[in-house]
């Protein structure tokens, strides 16, 4: 076996054990602090932006299988949209997850100008380091490209014929002898509600990993579904099932029609967008990017968190309140990027603008909020925005990202419009002090260069990952993986 291959298996098995020895680890390096530091004293800032990764979105990813030229002409294994969602892994190895493809190139209408693209997932190895002499931020970090994971089932899956390109099925499929998840657009049985596991149509927006470090879970925001992974071959092994008013019945391969054919179910391109798993590996929690249509949709502001027993299959649901960006008489509300589990009732939910760097605009509003569900209302048959209102669960600022990075120099035009994975990364000592490190990464759009009135000579538009450091006084509750292993 190869160096790389060995190099690769390692860092795959390894997260079966990696958060279980961790706490050793740290008692190791806690041992080492002076009296005051073990017991809390905090000099720093506490919270603050200490390393940016960067890997190019100009590059291929490693499924050369995949590398031929999709129906808008882009590569299909372009490396790009990384930032959908992001999880650590142990031993300084993290998943993410690109979202249904590179969809920004126009072609045709009729599917959204979605492609073929075969999801994924790509496996990084990310390890901090001490940054350059003199460098702006203390540490460093290098993403590496160590694997790519196809997505697909053993089980035939429905394939679209909307598109002037013809038949959606990857040619793949035969090659291989089994059926690819895809991007496109029009890859669902028409005859079924959209949360039929037999679609092949799939907009992944989180990635978590199973306690086991074996397997991993993906939200998809077409259905919306919450599909379970084996993490090496990528072969889907189990569907999640959410309670049936997510669904929409009438399907369409263009959004628009989609929100004017339903008054019940998800919103077209709002739904599941975050996912936590709580640090037992018991619970998934999922988070609609934006309210049901039966709750007001995009105009209102509860939309829903739901969570799963995965050993019961149990769901609840709570009503999350989004901040009014807009004003009383006319209010506007961003959308739910993310959601990162503190312990088994503590959340931080990433709510953002569609601004900054991507949109042609300066970024205004991305902010981590803090949520407890414990004693929060179930609104499971509860349906409408009023009726929501009244049990909505309670949250507290937890860090403006725009405030944060544009005080470290990042112009607003150049934070990333789309911040939408969040993941805690290892415990480290910094300046001899004990942080966690909580790491955020942007969904380039597979756009490597961008062109706009704020960068009309152009500027790079690599996959991102911004980490911050945090004094574990701001979180008590943290039940998360401390130190990893170097």
């Amino acid at each position: 076996m190869s160096c790389h291959r060995v190099l690769v298996a390692t860092l795959v098995l390894a997260p079966a054990t990696a958060c279980q020895v961790a706490d050793a680890d740290l008692g190791q390096v806690a041992a080492g602090l002076t009296g005051s530091e073990a017991a809390g004293a905090e000099s720093g800032p506490a919270i603050d932006l200490v390393a940016i990764g960067t890997i190019s979105g100009e590059r291929a990813d490693l499924s050369r299988a995949t590398s031929g030229s999709l129906e808008n002409g882009v590569a299909g294994n372009l490396l790009g949209g990384l930032g959908s969602g992001i999880e650590y892994a142990g031993f300084g190895t993290f998943l993410v997850v690109p979202d249904r493809g590179p969809n920004a190139v126009a072609y045709d209408a009729a599917v959204d100008d979605t492609t073929s693209y075969i999801n994924r997932v790509q496996t990084l190895f990310m390890d901090l380091g001490p940054g350059a002499p003199g460098a702006a931020l203390p540490l460093a970090v290098t993403p590496v490209l160590v694997r790519t994971t196809l997505l697909h089932s053993s089980q035939p899956l429905h394939y679209g014929s909307d598109s002037e390109f013809g038949d959606g099925a990857p040619a793949l499929n035969r090659a291989h002898r089994t059926y690819y998840f895809t991007g496109r657009s029009d890859n669902f049985a028409p005859a079924g509600v959209s949360t039929d596991p037999g679609d092949a149509r799939l907009d992944p927006e989180s990635v978590r990993l199973s306690r086991d470090g074996r397997h991993v879970y993906l939200s998809d925001e077409y259905g919306p579904q919450i599909y379970e992974f084996d993490r090496l071959t990528g072969r889907r092994v189990r569907t999640l099932a959410l309670p049936a008013e997510f669904a929409v019945a009438a399907q369409s391969p263009q959004g628009d029609r989609e929100i004017a054919g339903n008054t019940t179910g998800r919103v077209a391109n709002k739904g599941m967008e975050g996912l936590a798993i709580t640090p037992d590996g018991d619970l998934l929690v999922g988070a609609m990017q934006s309210p049901l249509l039966q709750d007001g949709g995009t105009a209102a502001q509860y939309p829903r968190i739901v969570t799963i027993d995965l050993h019961t299959g149990q769901t609840r649901q709570y009503a999350y309140p989004l901040t009014n960006i807009g004003t009383v008489k006319k209010p506007k509300y961003p959308t739910i990027s993310e959601i990162l589990a503190i312990n088994d009732h503590e959340f931080l939910v990433d709510e953002r603008d569609g601004k900054g760097l991507g949109d042609d605009s300066a970024a205004a509003f991305k902010t981590l909020f803090h949520v407890d569900l414990a004693g929060a209302r179930d609104v499971s048959g509860v349906t409408g925005e009023a009726n929501l209102a009244v049990a909505a669960v309670a949250k507290s600022v937890f860090v403006d990202l725009v405030e944060l990075l544009t005080s470290h120099g990042i112009a607003a035009t150049e934070i990333p419009a789309k911040l939408e994975g969040l993941t805690f990364g290892p415990d480290e000592i910094i300046a001899g002090e004990r942080r966690h490190t909580l790491w955020v990464s942007n969904d380039n759009d597979f756009l490597s260069t961008l062109v706009d009135s704020h960068h009309p000579a152009g500027i790079a538009n690599p996959n991102q990952f911004f980490v911050l450091a945090i004094a574990p006084a701001l979180l008590p509750g943290f039940t998360g993986c401390p130190l990893g292993r170097r």
